[in-house]
Formats: structure tokens, sequence, C-alpha cells
């Protein structure tokens, strides 16, 4: 049975339409392990198709100059997927990234907003948020994503590790403050 619910995640990711991503959730917390890391892949390939060859390529470019290390040439190129397709959630995850990455905080969290505007389902700009919270060392709210982050997608060991570590450190400087 755990082989057919694979193929079924599997056709949704290389097939379906972001009206199916529930389908792709709901396999987050499968009984079998395969099943639940191919939904997560699927989920991922589900929310990187524009359905526009054009942005797709836009997509492949941006991503090209993030790994890099070129950020405004990437911000640049993400800027403009957001311009032509501005309701594509990950044009705006993307750049949210490179935000991060560079170092700007402040406008990765404006774009992991916009994410969550049209995708309430993506665990990655929760874990983002996180990311970014932590950085500025705001732990409870960093905790708070990354429990979110969680809810929807069970299987994200490096978010469990984050959350055992940041309450580790919130309990010492509780400890401290008394």
């Amino acid at each position: 049975m755990a082989e057919r619910r694979a193929e079924g995640v599997a056709w949704i990711a290389n097939h379906g339409r972001m009206a199916d991503q529930g389908l792709l959730v709901k396999r987050l917390r499968d009984d079998d392990d395969a099943v639940r890391g191919f939904a997560e892949q699927g989920l991922w390939r589900l929310w990187s198709r524009s359905g526009e060859p054009a942005i797709d390529r836009l997509m492949a470019e941006g991503a090209g100059h993030m790994q890099s290390g070129r950020f405004d040439e990437a911000i640049a190129v993400f800027s403009e997927v957001i311009r032509r397709k501005p309701a594509f959630a990950e044009g705006w995850n993307k750049r949210a990234t490179v935000y991060f990455l560079a170092g700007d905080y402040r406008h990765s969290l404006a774009d992991c907003r916009e994410v969550m505007k049209r995708n309430p389902f993506h665990f990655g700009a929760l874990s983002g948020y996180g990311q970014i919270y932590f950085q500025l060392e705001q732990y409870d709210k960093a905790l708070l994503y990354w429990r979110r982050a969680l809810r929807i997608n069970p299987n994200m060991s490096g978010v469990e590790s984050n959350i055992e570590q940041i309450e580790e450190l919130l309990k010492e400087q509780r400890g401290r403050a008394i």
C-alpha cells in the first residue's frame, strides 16, 4: 500500500497543480518514511513550477546567481519574477532566501510575509522566519515559527534540532535572570 501512496505522491509532484498541495501536505504524516520524503520533495517541486516557461527560466537563472554568491544579481532576477508573476509564492521565497544570505533580514522578513500570504503551507518560509529571528536574537519568535513549520512538516529534523537548541538557550537565559 505504501508503494501505491508513493506513486500517487510522485504523480502529483510531477503533474499536479497548487490546488493539489493539500494531498501532499497530508502525506507528510504518512506511516511510511519513503512516502513522507517523497511528499516533501513533491511539495518543493510543485511550489517551484510557475506554469510559465519564461518564469521558470528566470527562477533557474536566479538560483544560479544565488548559489554563486552573486546576491545582487539574484535579487534583481527574483524581483523580475515577482514583477511578472506576483502571485507565484516561490519567487518571493527565493528572494527572501537571498536577502537572508546577504544579511538583509528586514527585507527577508517582508518577503516571507508575502510567501505566507500566497501559500500558508510553506514550511520552508516558516523555517526561514525562524532562522531570521534566531539571527536577530529574538529567540521566542524563532521558536514560534519553527514550531509552526514542524506542525506542517514534522519531518524537518534540522528544525527539531534548532528547537532543542533554542529551548536550552532560553532555559539558560531565564536561569541567569533569576
